[in-house]
């Protein structure tokens, strides 16, 4: 079976400060996208790999801190991403904390105000 989740979109409101604050707190680039009229930061990914982007929301898809959460990869750098969210505009919702089997997360709000989860395997 594929992955259930396919794709995310993370709606912004100022993509330039979104992209800093993801490569940062990824680790990774989030490059700057598009085409004839709009613009979105990829998030890092290859292969099979779950995809998604971030994009200028409007008044109808605006950042949420309720809402779904997303599980962003941050394994073998959590300390790492937690440190880079404040740094970047972001907040801390929930401290690194295990979550039993399932690993250890950090609930976070990303510079644009919406709530997202770092998540890593090992903490």
């Amino acid at each position: 079976m594929g992955h259930r989740i396919v794709w995310v979109d993370i709606p912004v409101t100022d993509l330039d400060r979104a992209i800093a604050f993801y490569s940062a707190v990824l680790g990774s680039q989030v490059t700057k996208e598009g085409g004839p009229g709009f613009s979105f930061g990829l998030l890092p990914h290859t292969g099979d790999e779950v995809g998604g982007c971030l994009y200028l929301g409007g008044a109808d898809n605006a950042p949420s801190a309720t809402g779904p959460l997303i599980y962003l990869n941050a394994e073998g750098r959590l300390a790492q991403a937690v440190d880079a969210v404040t740094s970047q505009g972001g907040r801390v919702v929930q401290p690194v904390h295990p979550i039993g089997p399932h690993g250890f997360r950090a609930i976070v709000v990303d510079s644009e105000g919406n709530r997202v989860a770092l998540h890593s395997p090992v903490g």
